[in-house]
């Protein structure tokens, strides 16, 4: 069978998570630095099967895009032009930063830990790959 990649996409790091390959369990993968995520994904799709690419949309409470949201609508038709094979879908990643520093709090994991950016971004992508999962 093939994976999910899940993707919570950064202006300066992406994190990123993926399905095992019978599409149970999300687990953390990486946080990349998002100027090499192409290199990154690249070399991820020679070793592994994704057939499909769970990106993060930022939505505000009222359910519409935010500012953010327009660079990762970007990014996705990147990820289109780059990997045509691959199908992309997006899914609202409200509160997922904070829903991970809090998993990180209750999982019992170190205050300096928890300042590491880089860890919220992996758990964050996580989440959103996770949330993607229950809805399908």
């Amino acid at each position: 069978m093939s994976r999910i990649l899940g993707i919570d996409y950064g202006q300066k790091r992406t994190g990123i998570a993926v399905t095992d390959p019978l599409r149970i369990i999300a687990t953390a993968l990486e946080t990349i630095e998002t100027k090499n995520i192409f290199e990154f994904l690249t070399g991820y799709f020679t070793k592994e099967k994704v057939v499909e690419i769970v990106i993060g949309l930022p939505k505000t409470l009222r359910n519409e895009d935010s500012t953010n949201a327009a660079a990762v609508r970007v990014f996705a038709e990147a990820i289109k032009q780059k990997f045509p094979d691959k199908i992309v879908q997006f899914i609202d990643e409200r509160f997922t930063s904070s829903i991970a520093k809090q998993s990180m709090i209750d999982g019992g994991m170190k205050k300096k830990d928890r300042r590491i950016k880089s860890n919220v971004d992996k758990i964050s992508a996580v989440l959103i790959l996770q949330s993607y999962m229950e809805k399908s």
